[in-house]
């Protein structure tokens, strides 16, 4: 997955040398943190043999409803707003990983349910009314105008540090701590796992939940990439841009498999193809085939990646 991303970068600058410019390398940088954000709770989901396809309504809702929160509050702290955001979010996951761990409703089916009520919700609460940039905290805007790092014109966010540093977080913890192993477990043998004292349920209600916080916050982030939040467009999509970015970074998708270095790479290998097919001059009409040829020709490679290495295993 390196050497892809490598070899995207490579030929978008041979081709056209102002992918190289600090604006287009600052668009990849700021187009990233929200995908690796969700991407983390995604991964999750569908290492357990799951899949959320209402993370962008989520994201959007959360969005929607902080943005009324700093509305309605104009002095409210940015930080707490975010922590605002963090637990509508785990409540919207709670109420995916109650429907799939204990009311048993399939994850594709409960959440394609979720993704209609949470997107309706949005226009009810806000009255199909946008937040607008003045509605909005001037320390929001700085998440994405200033960072902890600089190279030059090149900025490293701090969308993007609080991205890496979740990243981080969650490696750990699927690495390090039973939960987070038990995660893994459920997703390579459910029964097995149930057999070797996995509380299966408590596991999935627990990356549904996870998912649903990390949306909340993205929402927030979203806020604070964008300056506004609109019903009809805020995460409208947003959930496949997120699988897409999951499975390239080499998760299974049938699950028991998946590294969050990965689903980093992945979601870095997306923003360059989106970065370069604007830079290139591609209209608009064939972005989205050639967006979708290179998701193919990446999950591809994979594939016969991890045929070769099994071949090798079994010899």
């Amino acid at each position: 997955m390196l050497l892809l991303l490598v070899l995207v970068c490579a030929i978008a600058a041979i081709r056209e040398p102002r992918f190289l410019d600090p604006s287009s390398l600052n668009s990849i940088l700021l187009w990233a943190p929200l995908l690796i954000v969700v991407g983390i709770g995604q991964m999750m989901v569908i290492v357990t043999r799951g899949i959320d396809v209402s993370v962008g309504s989520s994201l959007g809702l959360s969005a929607m409803l902080v943005g009324m929160l700093f509305r309605a509050n104009p002095e409210l702290n940015a930080v707490l707003g975010a922590v605002a955001g963090i637990l509508l979010g785990l409540v919207m996951g709670s109420l995916n990983g109650a429907l799939v761990a204990w009311a048993k409703v399939p994850p594709i089916i409960a959440t394609l349910g979720t993704l209609s009520v949470f997107r309706g919700l949005m226009f009810i609460v806000s009255g199909g009314e946008q937040i607008d940039g003045n509605d909005l905290p001037v320390a929001l805007s700085r998440w994405t105008l200033g960072g902890p790092l600089s190279f030059g014109a090149v900025t490293v966010s701090w969308l993007l540090a609080i991205a890496l540093a979740l990243a981080a977080a969650a490696a750990w913890f699927l690495g390090k701590t039973r939960p987070g192993r038990d995660i893994y477990a459920l997703g390579s043998n459910p029964e097995a796992a149930r057999l070797r004292g996995v509380q299966v349920n408590r596991a999935s209600f627990l990356v549904y939940a996870i998912t649903g916080a990390l949306c909340g916050l993205a929402g927030v982030m979203y806020a604070a990439r964008f300056g506004f939040v609109n019903p009809a467009t805020a995460g409208q999509g947003f959930e496949l841009t997120v699988i897409a970015a999951v499975a390239i970074g080499g998760t299974k998708i049938t699950g028991g498999s998946g590294s969050i270095l990965g689903v980093v790479l992945g979601c870095f290998l997306l923003g360059s193809i989106n970065v370069a097919l604007a830079v290139l001059g591609i209209e608009a009409s064939w972005q989205m085939l050639v967006y979708g040829v290179v998701i193919l020709l990446a999950l591809l490679i994979d594939s016969l990646t991890r045929k070769t290495l099994e071949g090798l295993q079994t010899r």
